[in-house]
């Protein structure tokens, strides 16, 4: 039984900076222009994503665990970002930037009915259906219940729902 248990551990990934902003850099740019609205603010926290991979150097067992990693980051620099002093007392930035170029969010109408979202139903909805995150996978990243999750989830499809008028299913 113990022979079978540790031939299941999973062997480390690759650790490689490099070939993890080429896995998820789009990944991380996308979650973090999504949080702050602001093509300069997401590169910003790609940015510092990627430092602090490589500051902690952390030590992956799955790929799954490296994703994890990097959303959970990505959302901690998003939000340290936004609530920054320096962030509150200077003038927001109103363009979001072109995300034409993504072929996961080429409609505007949609895209810009998701980005007036609150910001934790704006994530959810992301890591949901942008990002193919289970509910349990998203309460793991978020740091909240399996509950909390579908409810956000819940709110966000009415939200949008009501800003697209049935136009589009969510």
């Amino acid at each position: 039984m113990e022979q079978c248990m540790q031939h299941e551990q999973q062997m480390p990934v690759n650790n490689n900076l490099d070939t993890l902003f080429q896995t998820y850099g789009d990944m991380v740019y996308r979650l973090a222009l999504v949080r702050t609205r602001s093509v300069a603010d997401a590169e910003d926290v790609v940015q510092e994503v990627f430092l602090r991979c490589l500051k902690s150097a952390p030590s992956f067992l799955s790929a799954e665990h490296q994703k994890a990693w990097l959303l959970k980051v990505t959302i901690n620099c998003s939000k340290s970002l936004l609530g920054s002093a320096f962030r509150r007392h200077s003038v927001p930035e109103d363009a979001m930037g072109e995300l034409s170029t993504e072929d996961e969010m080429h409609d505007s109408t949609v895209t810009d009915a998701v980005k007036a979202l609150p910001e934790k139903y704006r994530t959810a909805i992301h890591l949901y259906y942008y990002e193919d995150y289970s509910v349990k996978e998203i309460a793991s990243v978020m740091r909240t219940t399996e509950s909390t999750v579908k409810s956000w989830l819940h709110r966000a499809r009415g939200m949008l729902k009501e800003t697209l008028g049935g136009e589009f299913d969510v």
